[in-house]
């Protein structure tokens, strides 16, 4: 098994170029990836104002990139601002028939995002390519900046719900945060994607909150886009200590009744973030309690409660200047439904060929199914 790994690993290295951003940005403004970000994905805190200042540098916006309409109330942009993330990987997992799983592409993802107007931003992306399968649209929101000249901004669409507290989309490893993902019988609200209204104010104390309405169904297909009359809501709450801390919680409540029976559920959770120069450790904690996430006609005895959470540990000699990145990941998710019960330990090491190119190595072993799998592979961004 480690003798395939290490001969696809090798393989890798030497036939790829890649990475995963939206380089659309960094041709904007003529400078590189790295302003933004440690490692692609990973977000600089100059990355994270960019992105959270809806896709714009405040007074500094390049004349060149608008055309000239003679018109006040028209902001055009003189290209439709696009980027490609391209990822190929290959993979082993013991008692698997397929292996080595040679998955290219693993994800083919077309993205946009820029200015409809000054403090107004859009900014979506579509997976041309998702697993081997056409998957559609996942983020896709219009944002609106600092309103009534507060810190307070609206996004308005398909976004995850998650992203007020770990983004699912920025993280290092192909393994996912499983606790986010977790669906608890038939309900279909989890901490995945969903429709609709999120709203952000931060405070000089450097306290922020979120509260999110949303359909609460997730993005499946459907011509009504809501599957009941209920909304779902979410409200969080984080403090920056120090510079180096950070601390959060929220608060969900959410009402299903796709037909004549209903679901009530309630989430809590709470994470915190720890960094320096060398280190970042990211934790989340989330319980949740369905009192009929089956949605049957008699109602359980009791609630069904799922809990768990994930740890999150990307080490680097400098972050802001090392091309390497190692990262290990714990998930745990406990049920009283067994079959969500799920374990498992990710081991992984990130190296920036350039900027827009990164090689990937992973190991994760599931203590549930007692398996294990190895992941090599290239992530393009251009």
């Amino acid at each position: 098994m480690y003798f395939k790994i290490i001969i696809v690993f090798l393989i890798t290295m030497i036939v790829t170029d890649s990475a995963y951003s939206i380089p659309a940005f960094a041709r904007k403004y003529n400078f590189s990836c790295n302003v933004c970000h440690f490692v692609t994905p990973k977000l600089k805190p100059f990355g994270e104002e960019f992105a959270g200042n809806g896709f714009q540098i405040q007074d500094q916006e390049p004349a060149r990139f608008f055309r000239n309409t003679g018109d006040p109330d028209l902001l055009l942009m003189r290209e439709l601002p696009i980027g490609i993330r391209f990822d190929l990987t290959a993979q082993y997992e013991n008692g698997r028939k397929a292996n080595v799983d040679l998955r290219t592409p693993f994800i083919l993802k077309f993205l946009s995002g820029g200015n409809i107007a000054k403090d107004i931003s859009y900014y979506f992306y579509y997976f041309i390519s998702e697993r081997g399968e056409m998957a559609g649209i996942e983020d896709a929101f219009v944002m609106f900046n600092d309103l009534f000249g507060e810190d307070l901004d609206i996004y308005i669409g398909q976004y995850q719900v998650s992203d007020p507290l770990f983004k699912r989309e920025l993280r290092l490893t192909q393994e996912d945060y499983s606790v986010y993902t977790t669906k608890v019988g038939q309900s279909l609200a989890t901490l995945k994607y969903e429709r609709g209204l999120m709203f952000t104010y931060g405070l000089p104390t450097g306290t922020d909150f979120t509260f999110e309405i949303m359909n609460g169904n997730g993005i499946g297909t459907t011509n009504i886009f809501d599957v009941d009359k209920y909304k779902n809501y979410l409200l969080r709450i984080s403090q920056e200590v120090t510079e180096n801390f950070r601390i959060g919680g929220f608060g969900y409540y959410g009402k299903e009744k796709p037909n004549d029976v209903s679901n009530e559920l309630v989430m809590l959770g709470g994470d915190f973030t720890v960094h320096s120069k060398n280190f970042e450790l990211n934790t989340q904690y989330v319980y949740r309690q369905d009192d009929n996430p089956n949605f049957s006609s008699i109602l359980p005895d009791k609630e069904i409660r799922t809990h768990g959470g994930m740890v999150e540990l990307i080490l680097s000699p400098d972050f802001n200047d090392s091309k390497w990145f190692g990262t290990l990941l714990f998930n745990k998710v406990d049920s009283e439904f067994n079959e969500l019960d799920y374990e498992s330990y990710t081991t992984g090491l990130s190296y920036n060929l350039k900027r827009n190119l990164r090689i990937i190595g992973e190991y994760t072993y599931v203590k549930d199914t007692k398996t294990s799998k190895g992941t090599v592979g290239i992530i393009v961004g251009f």
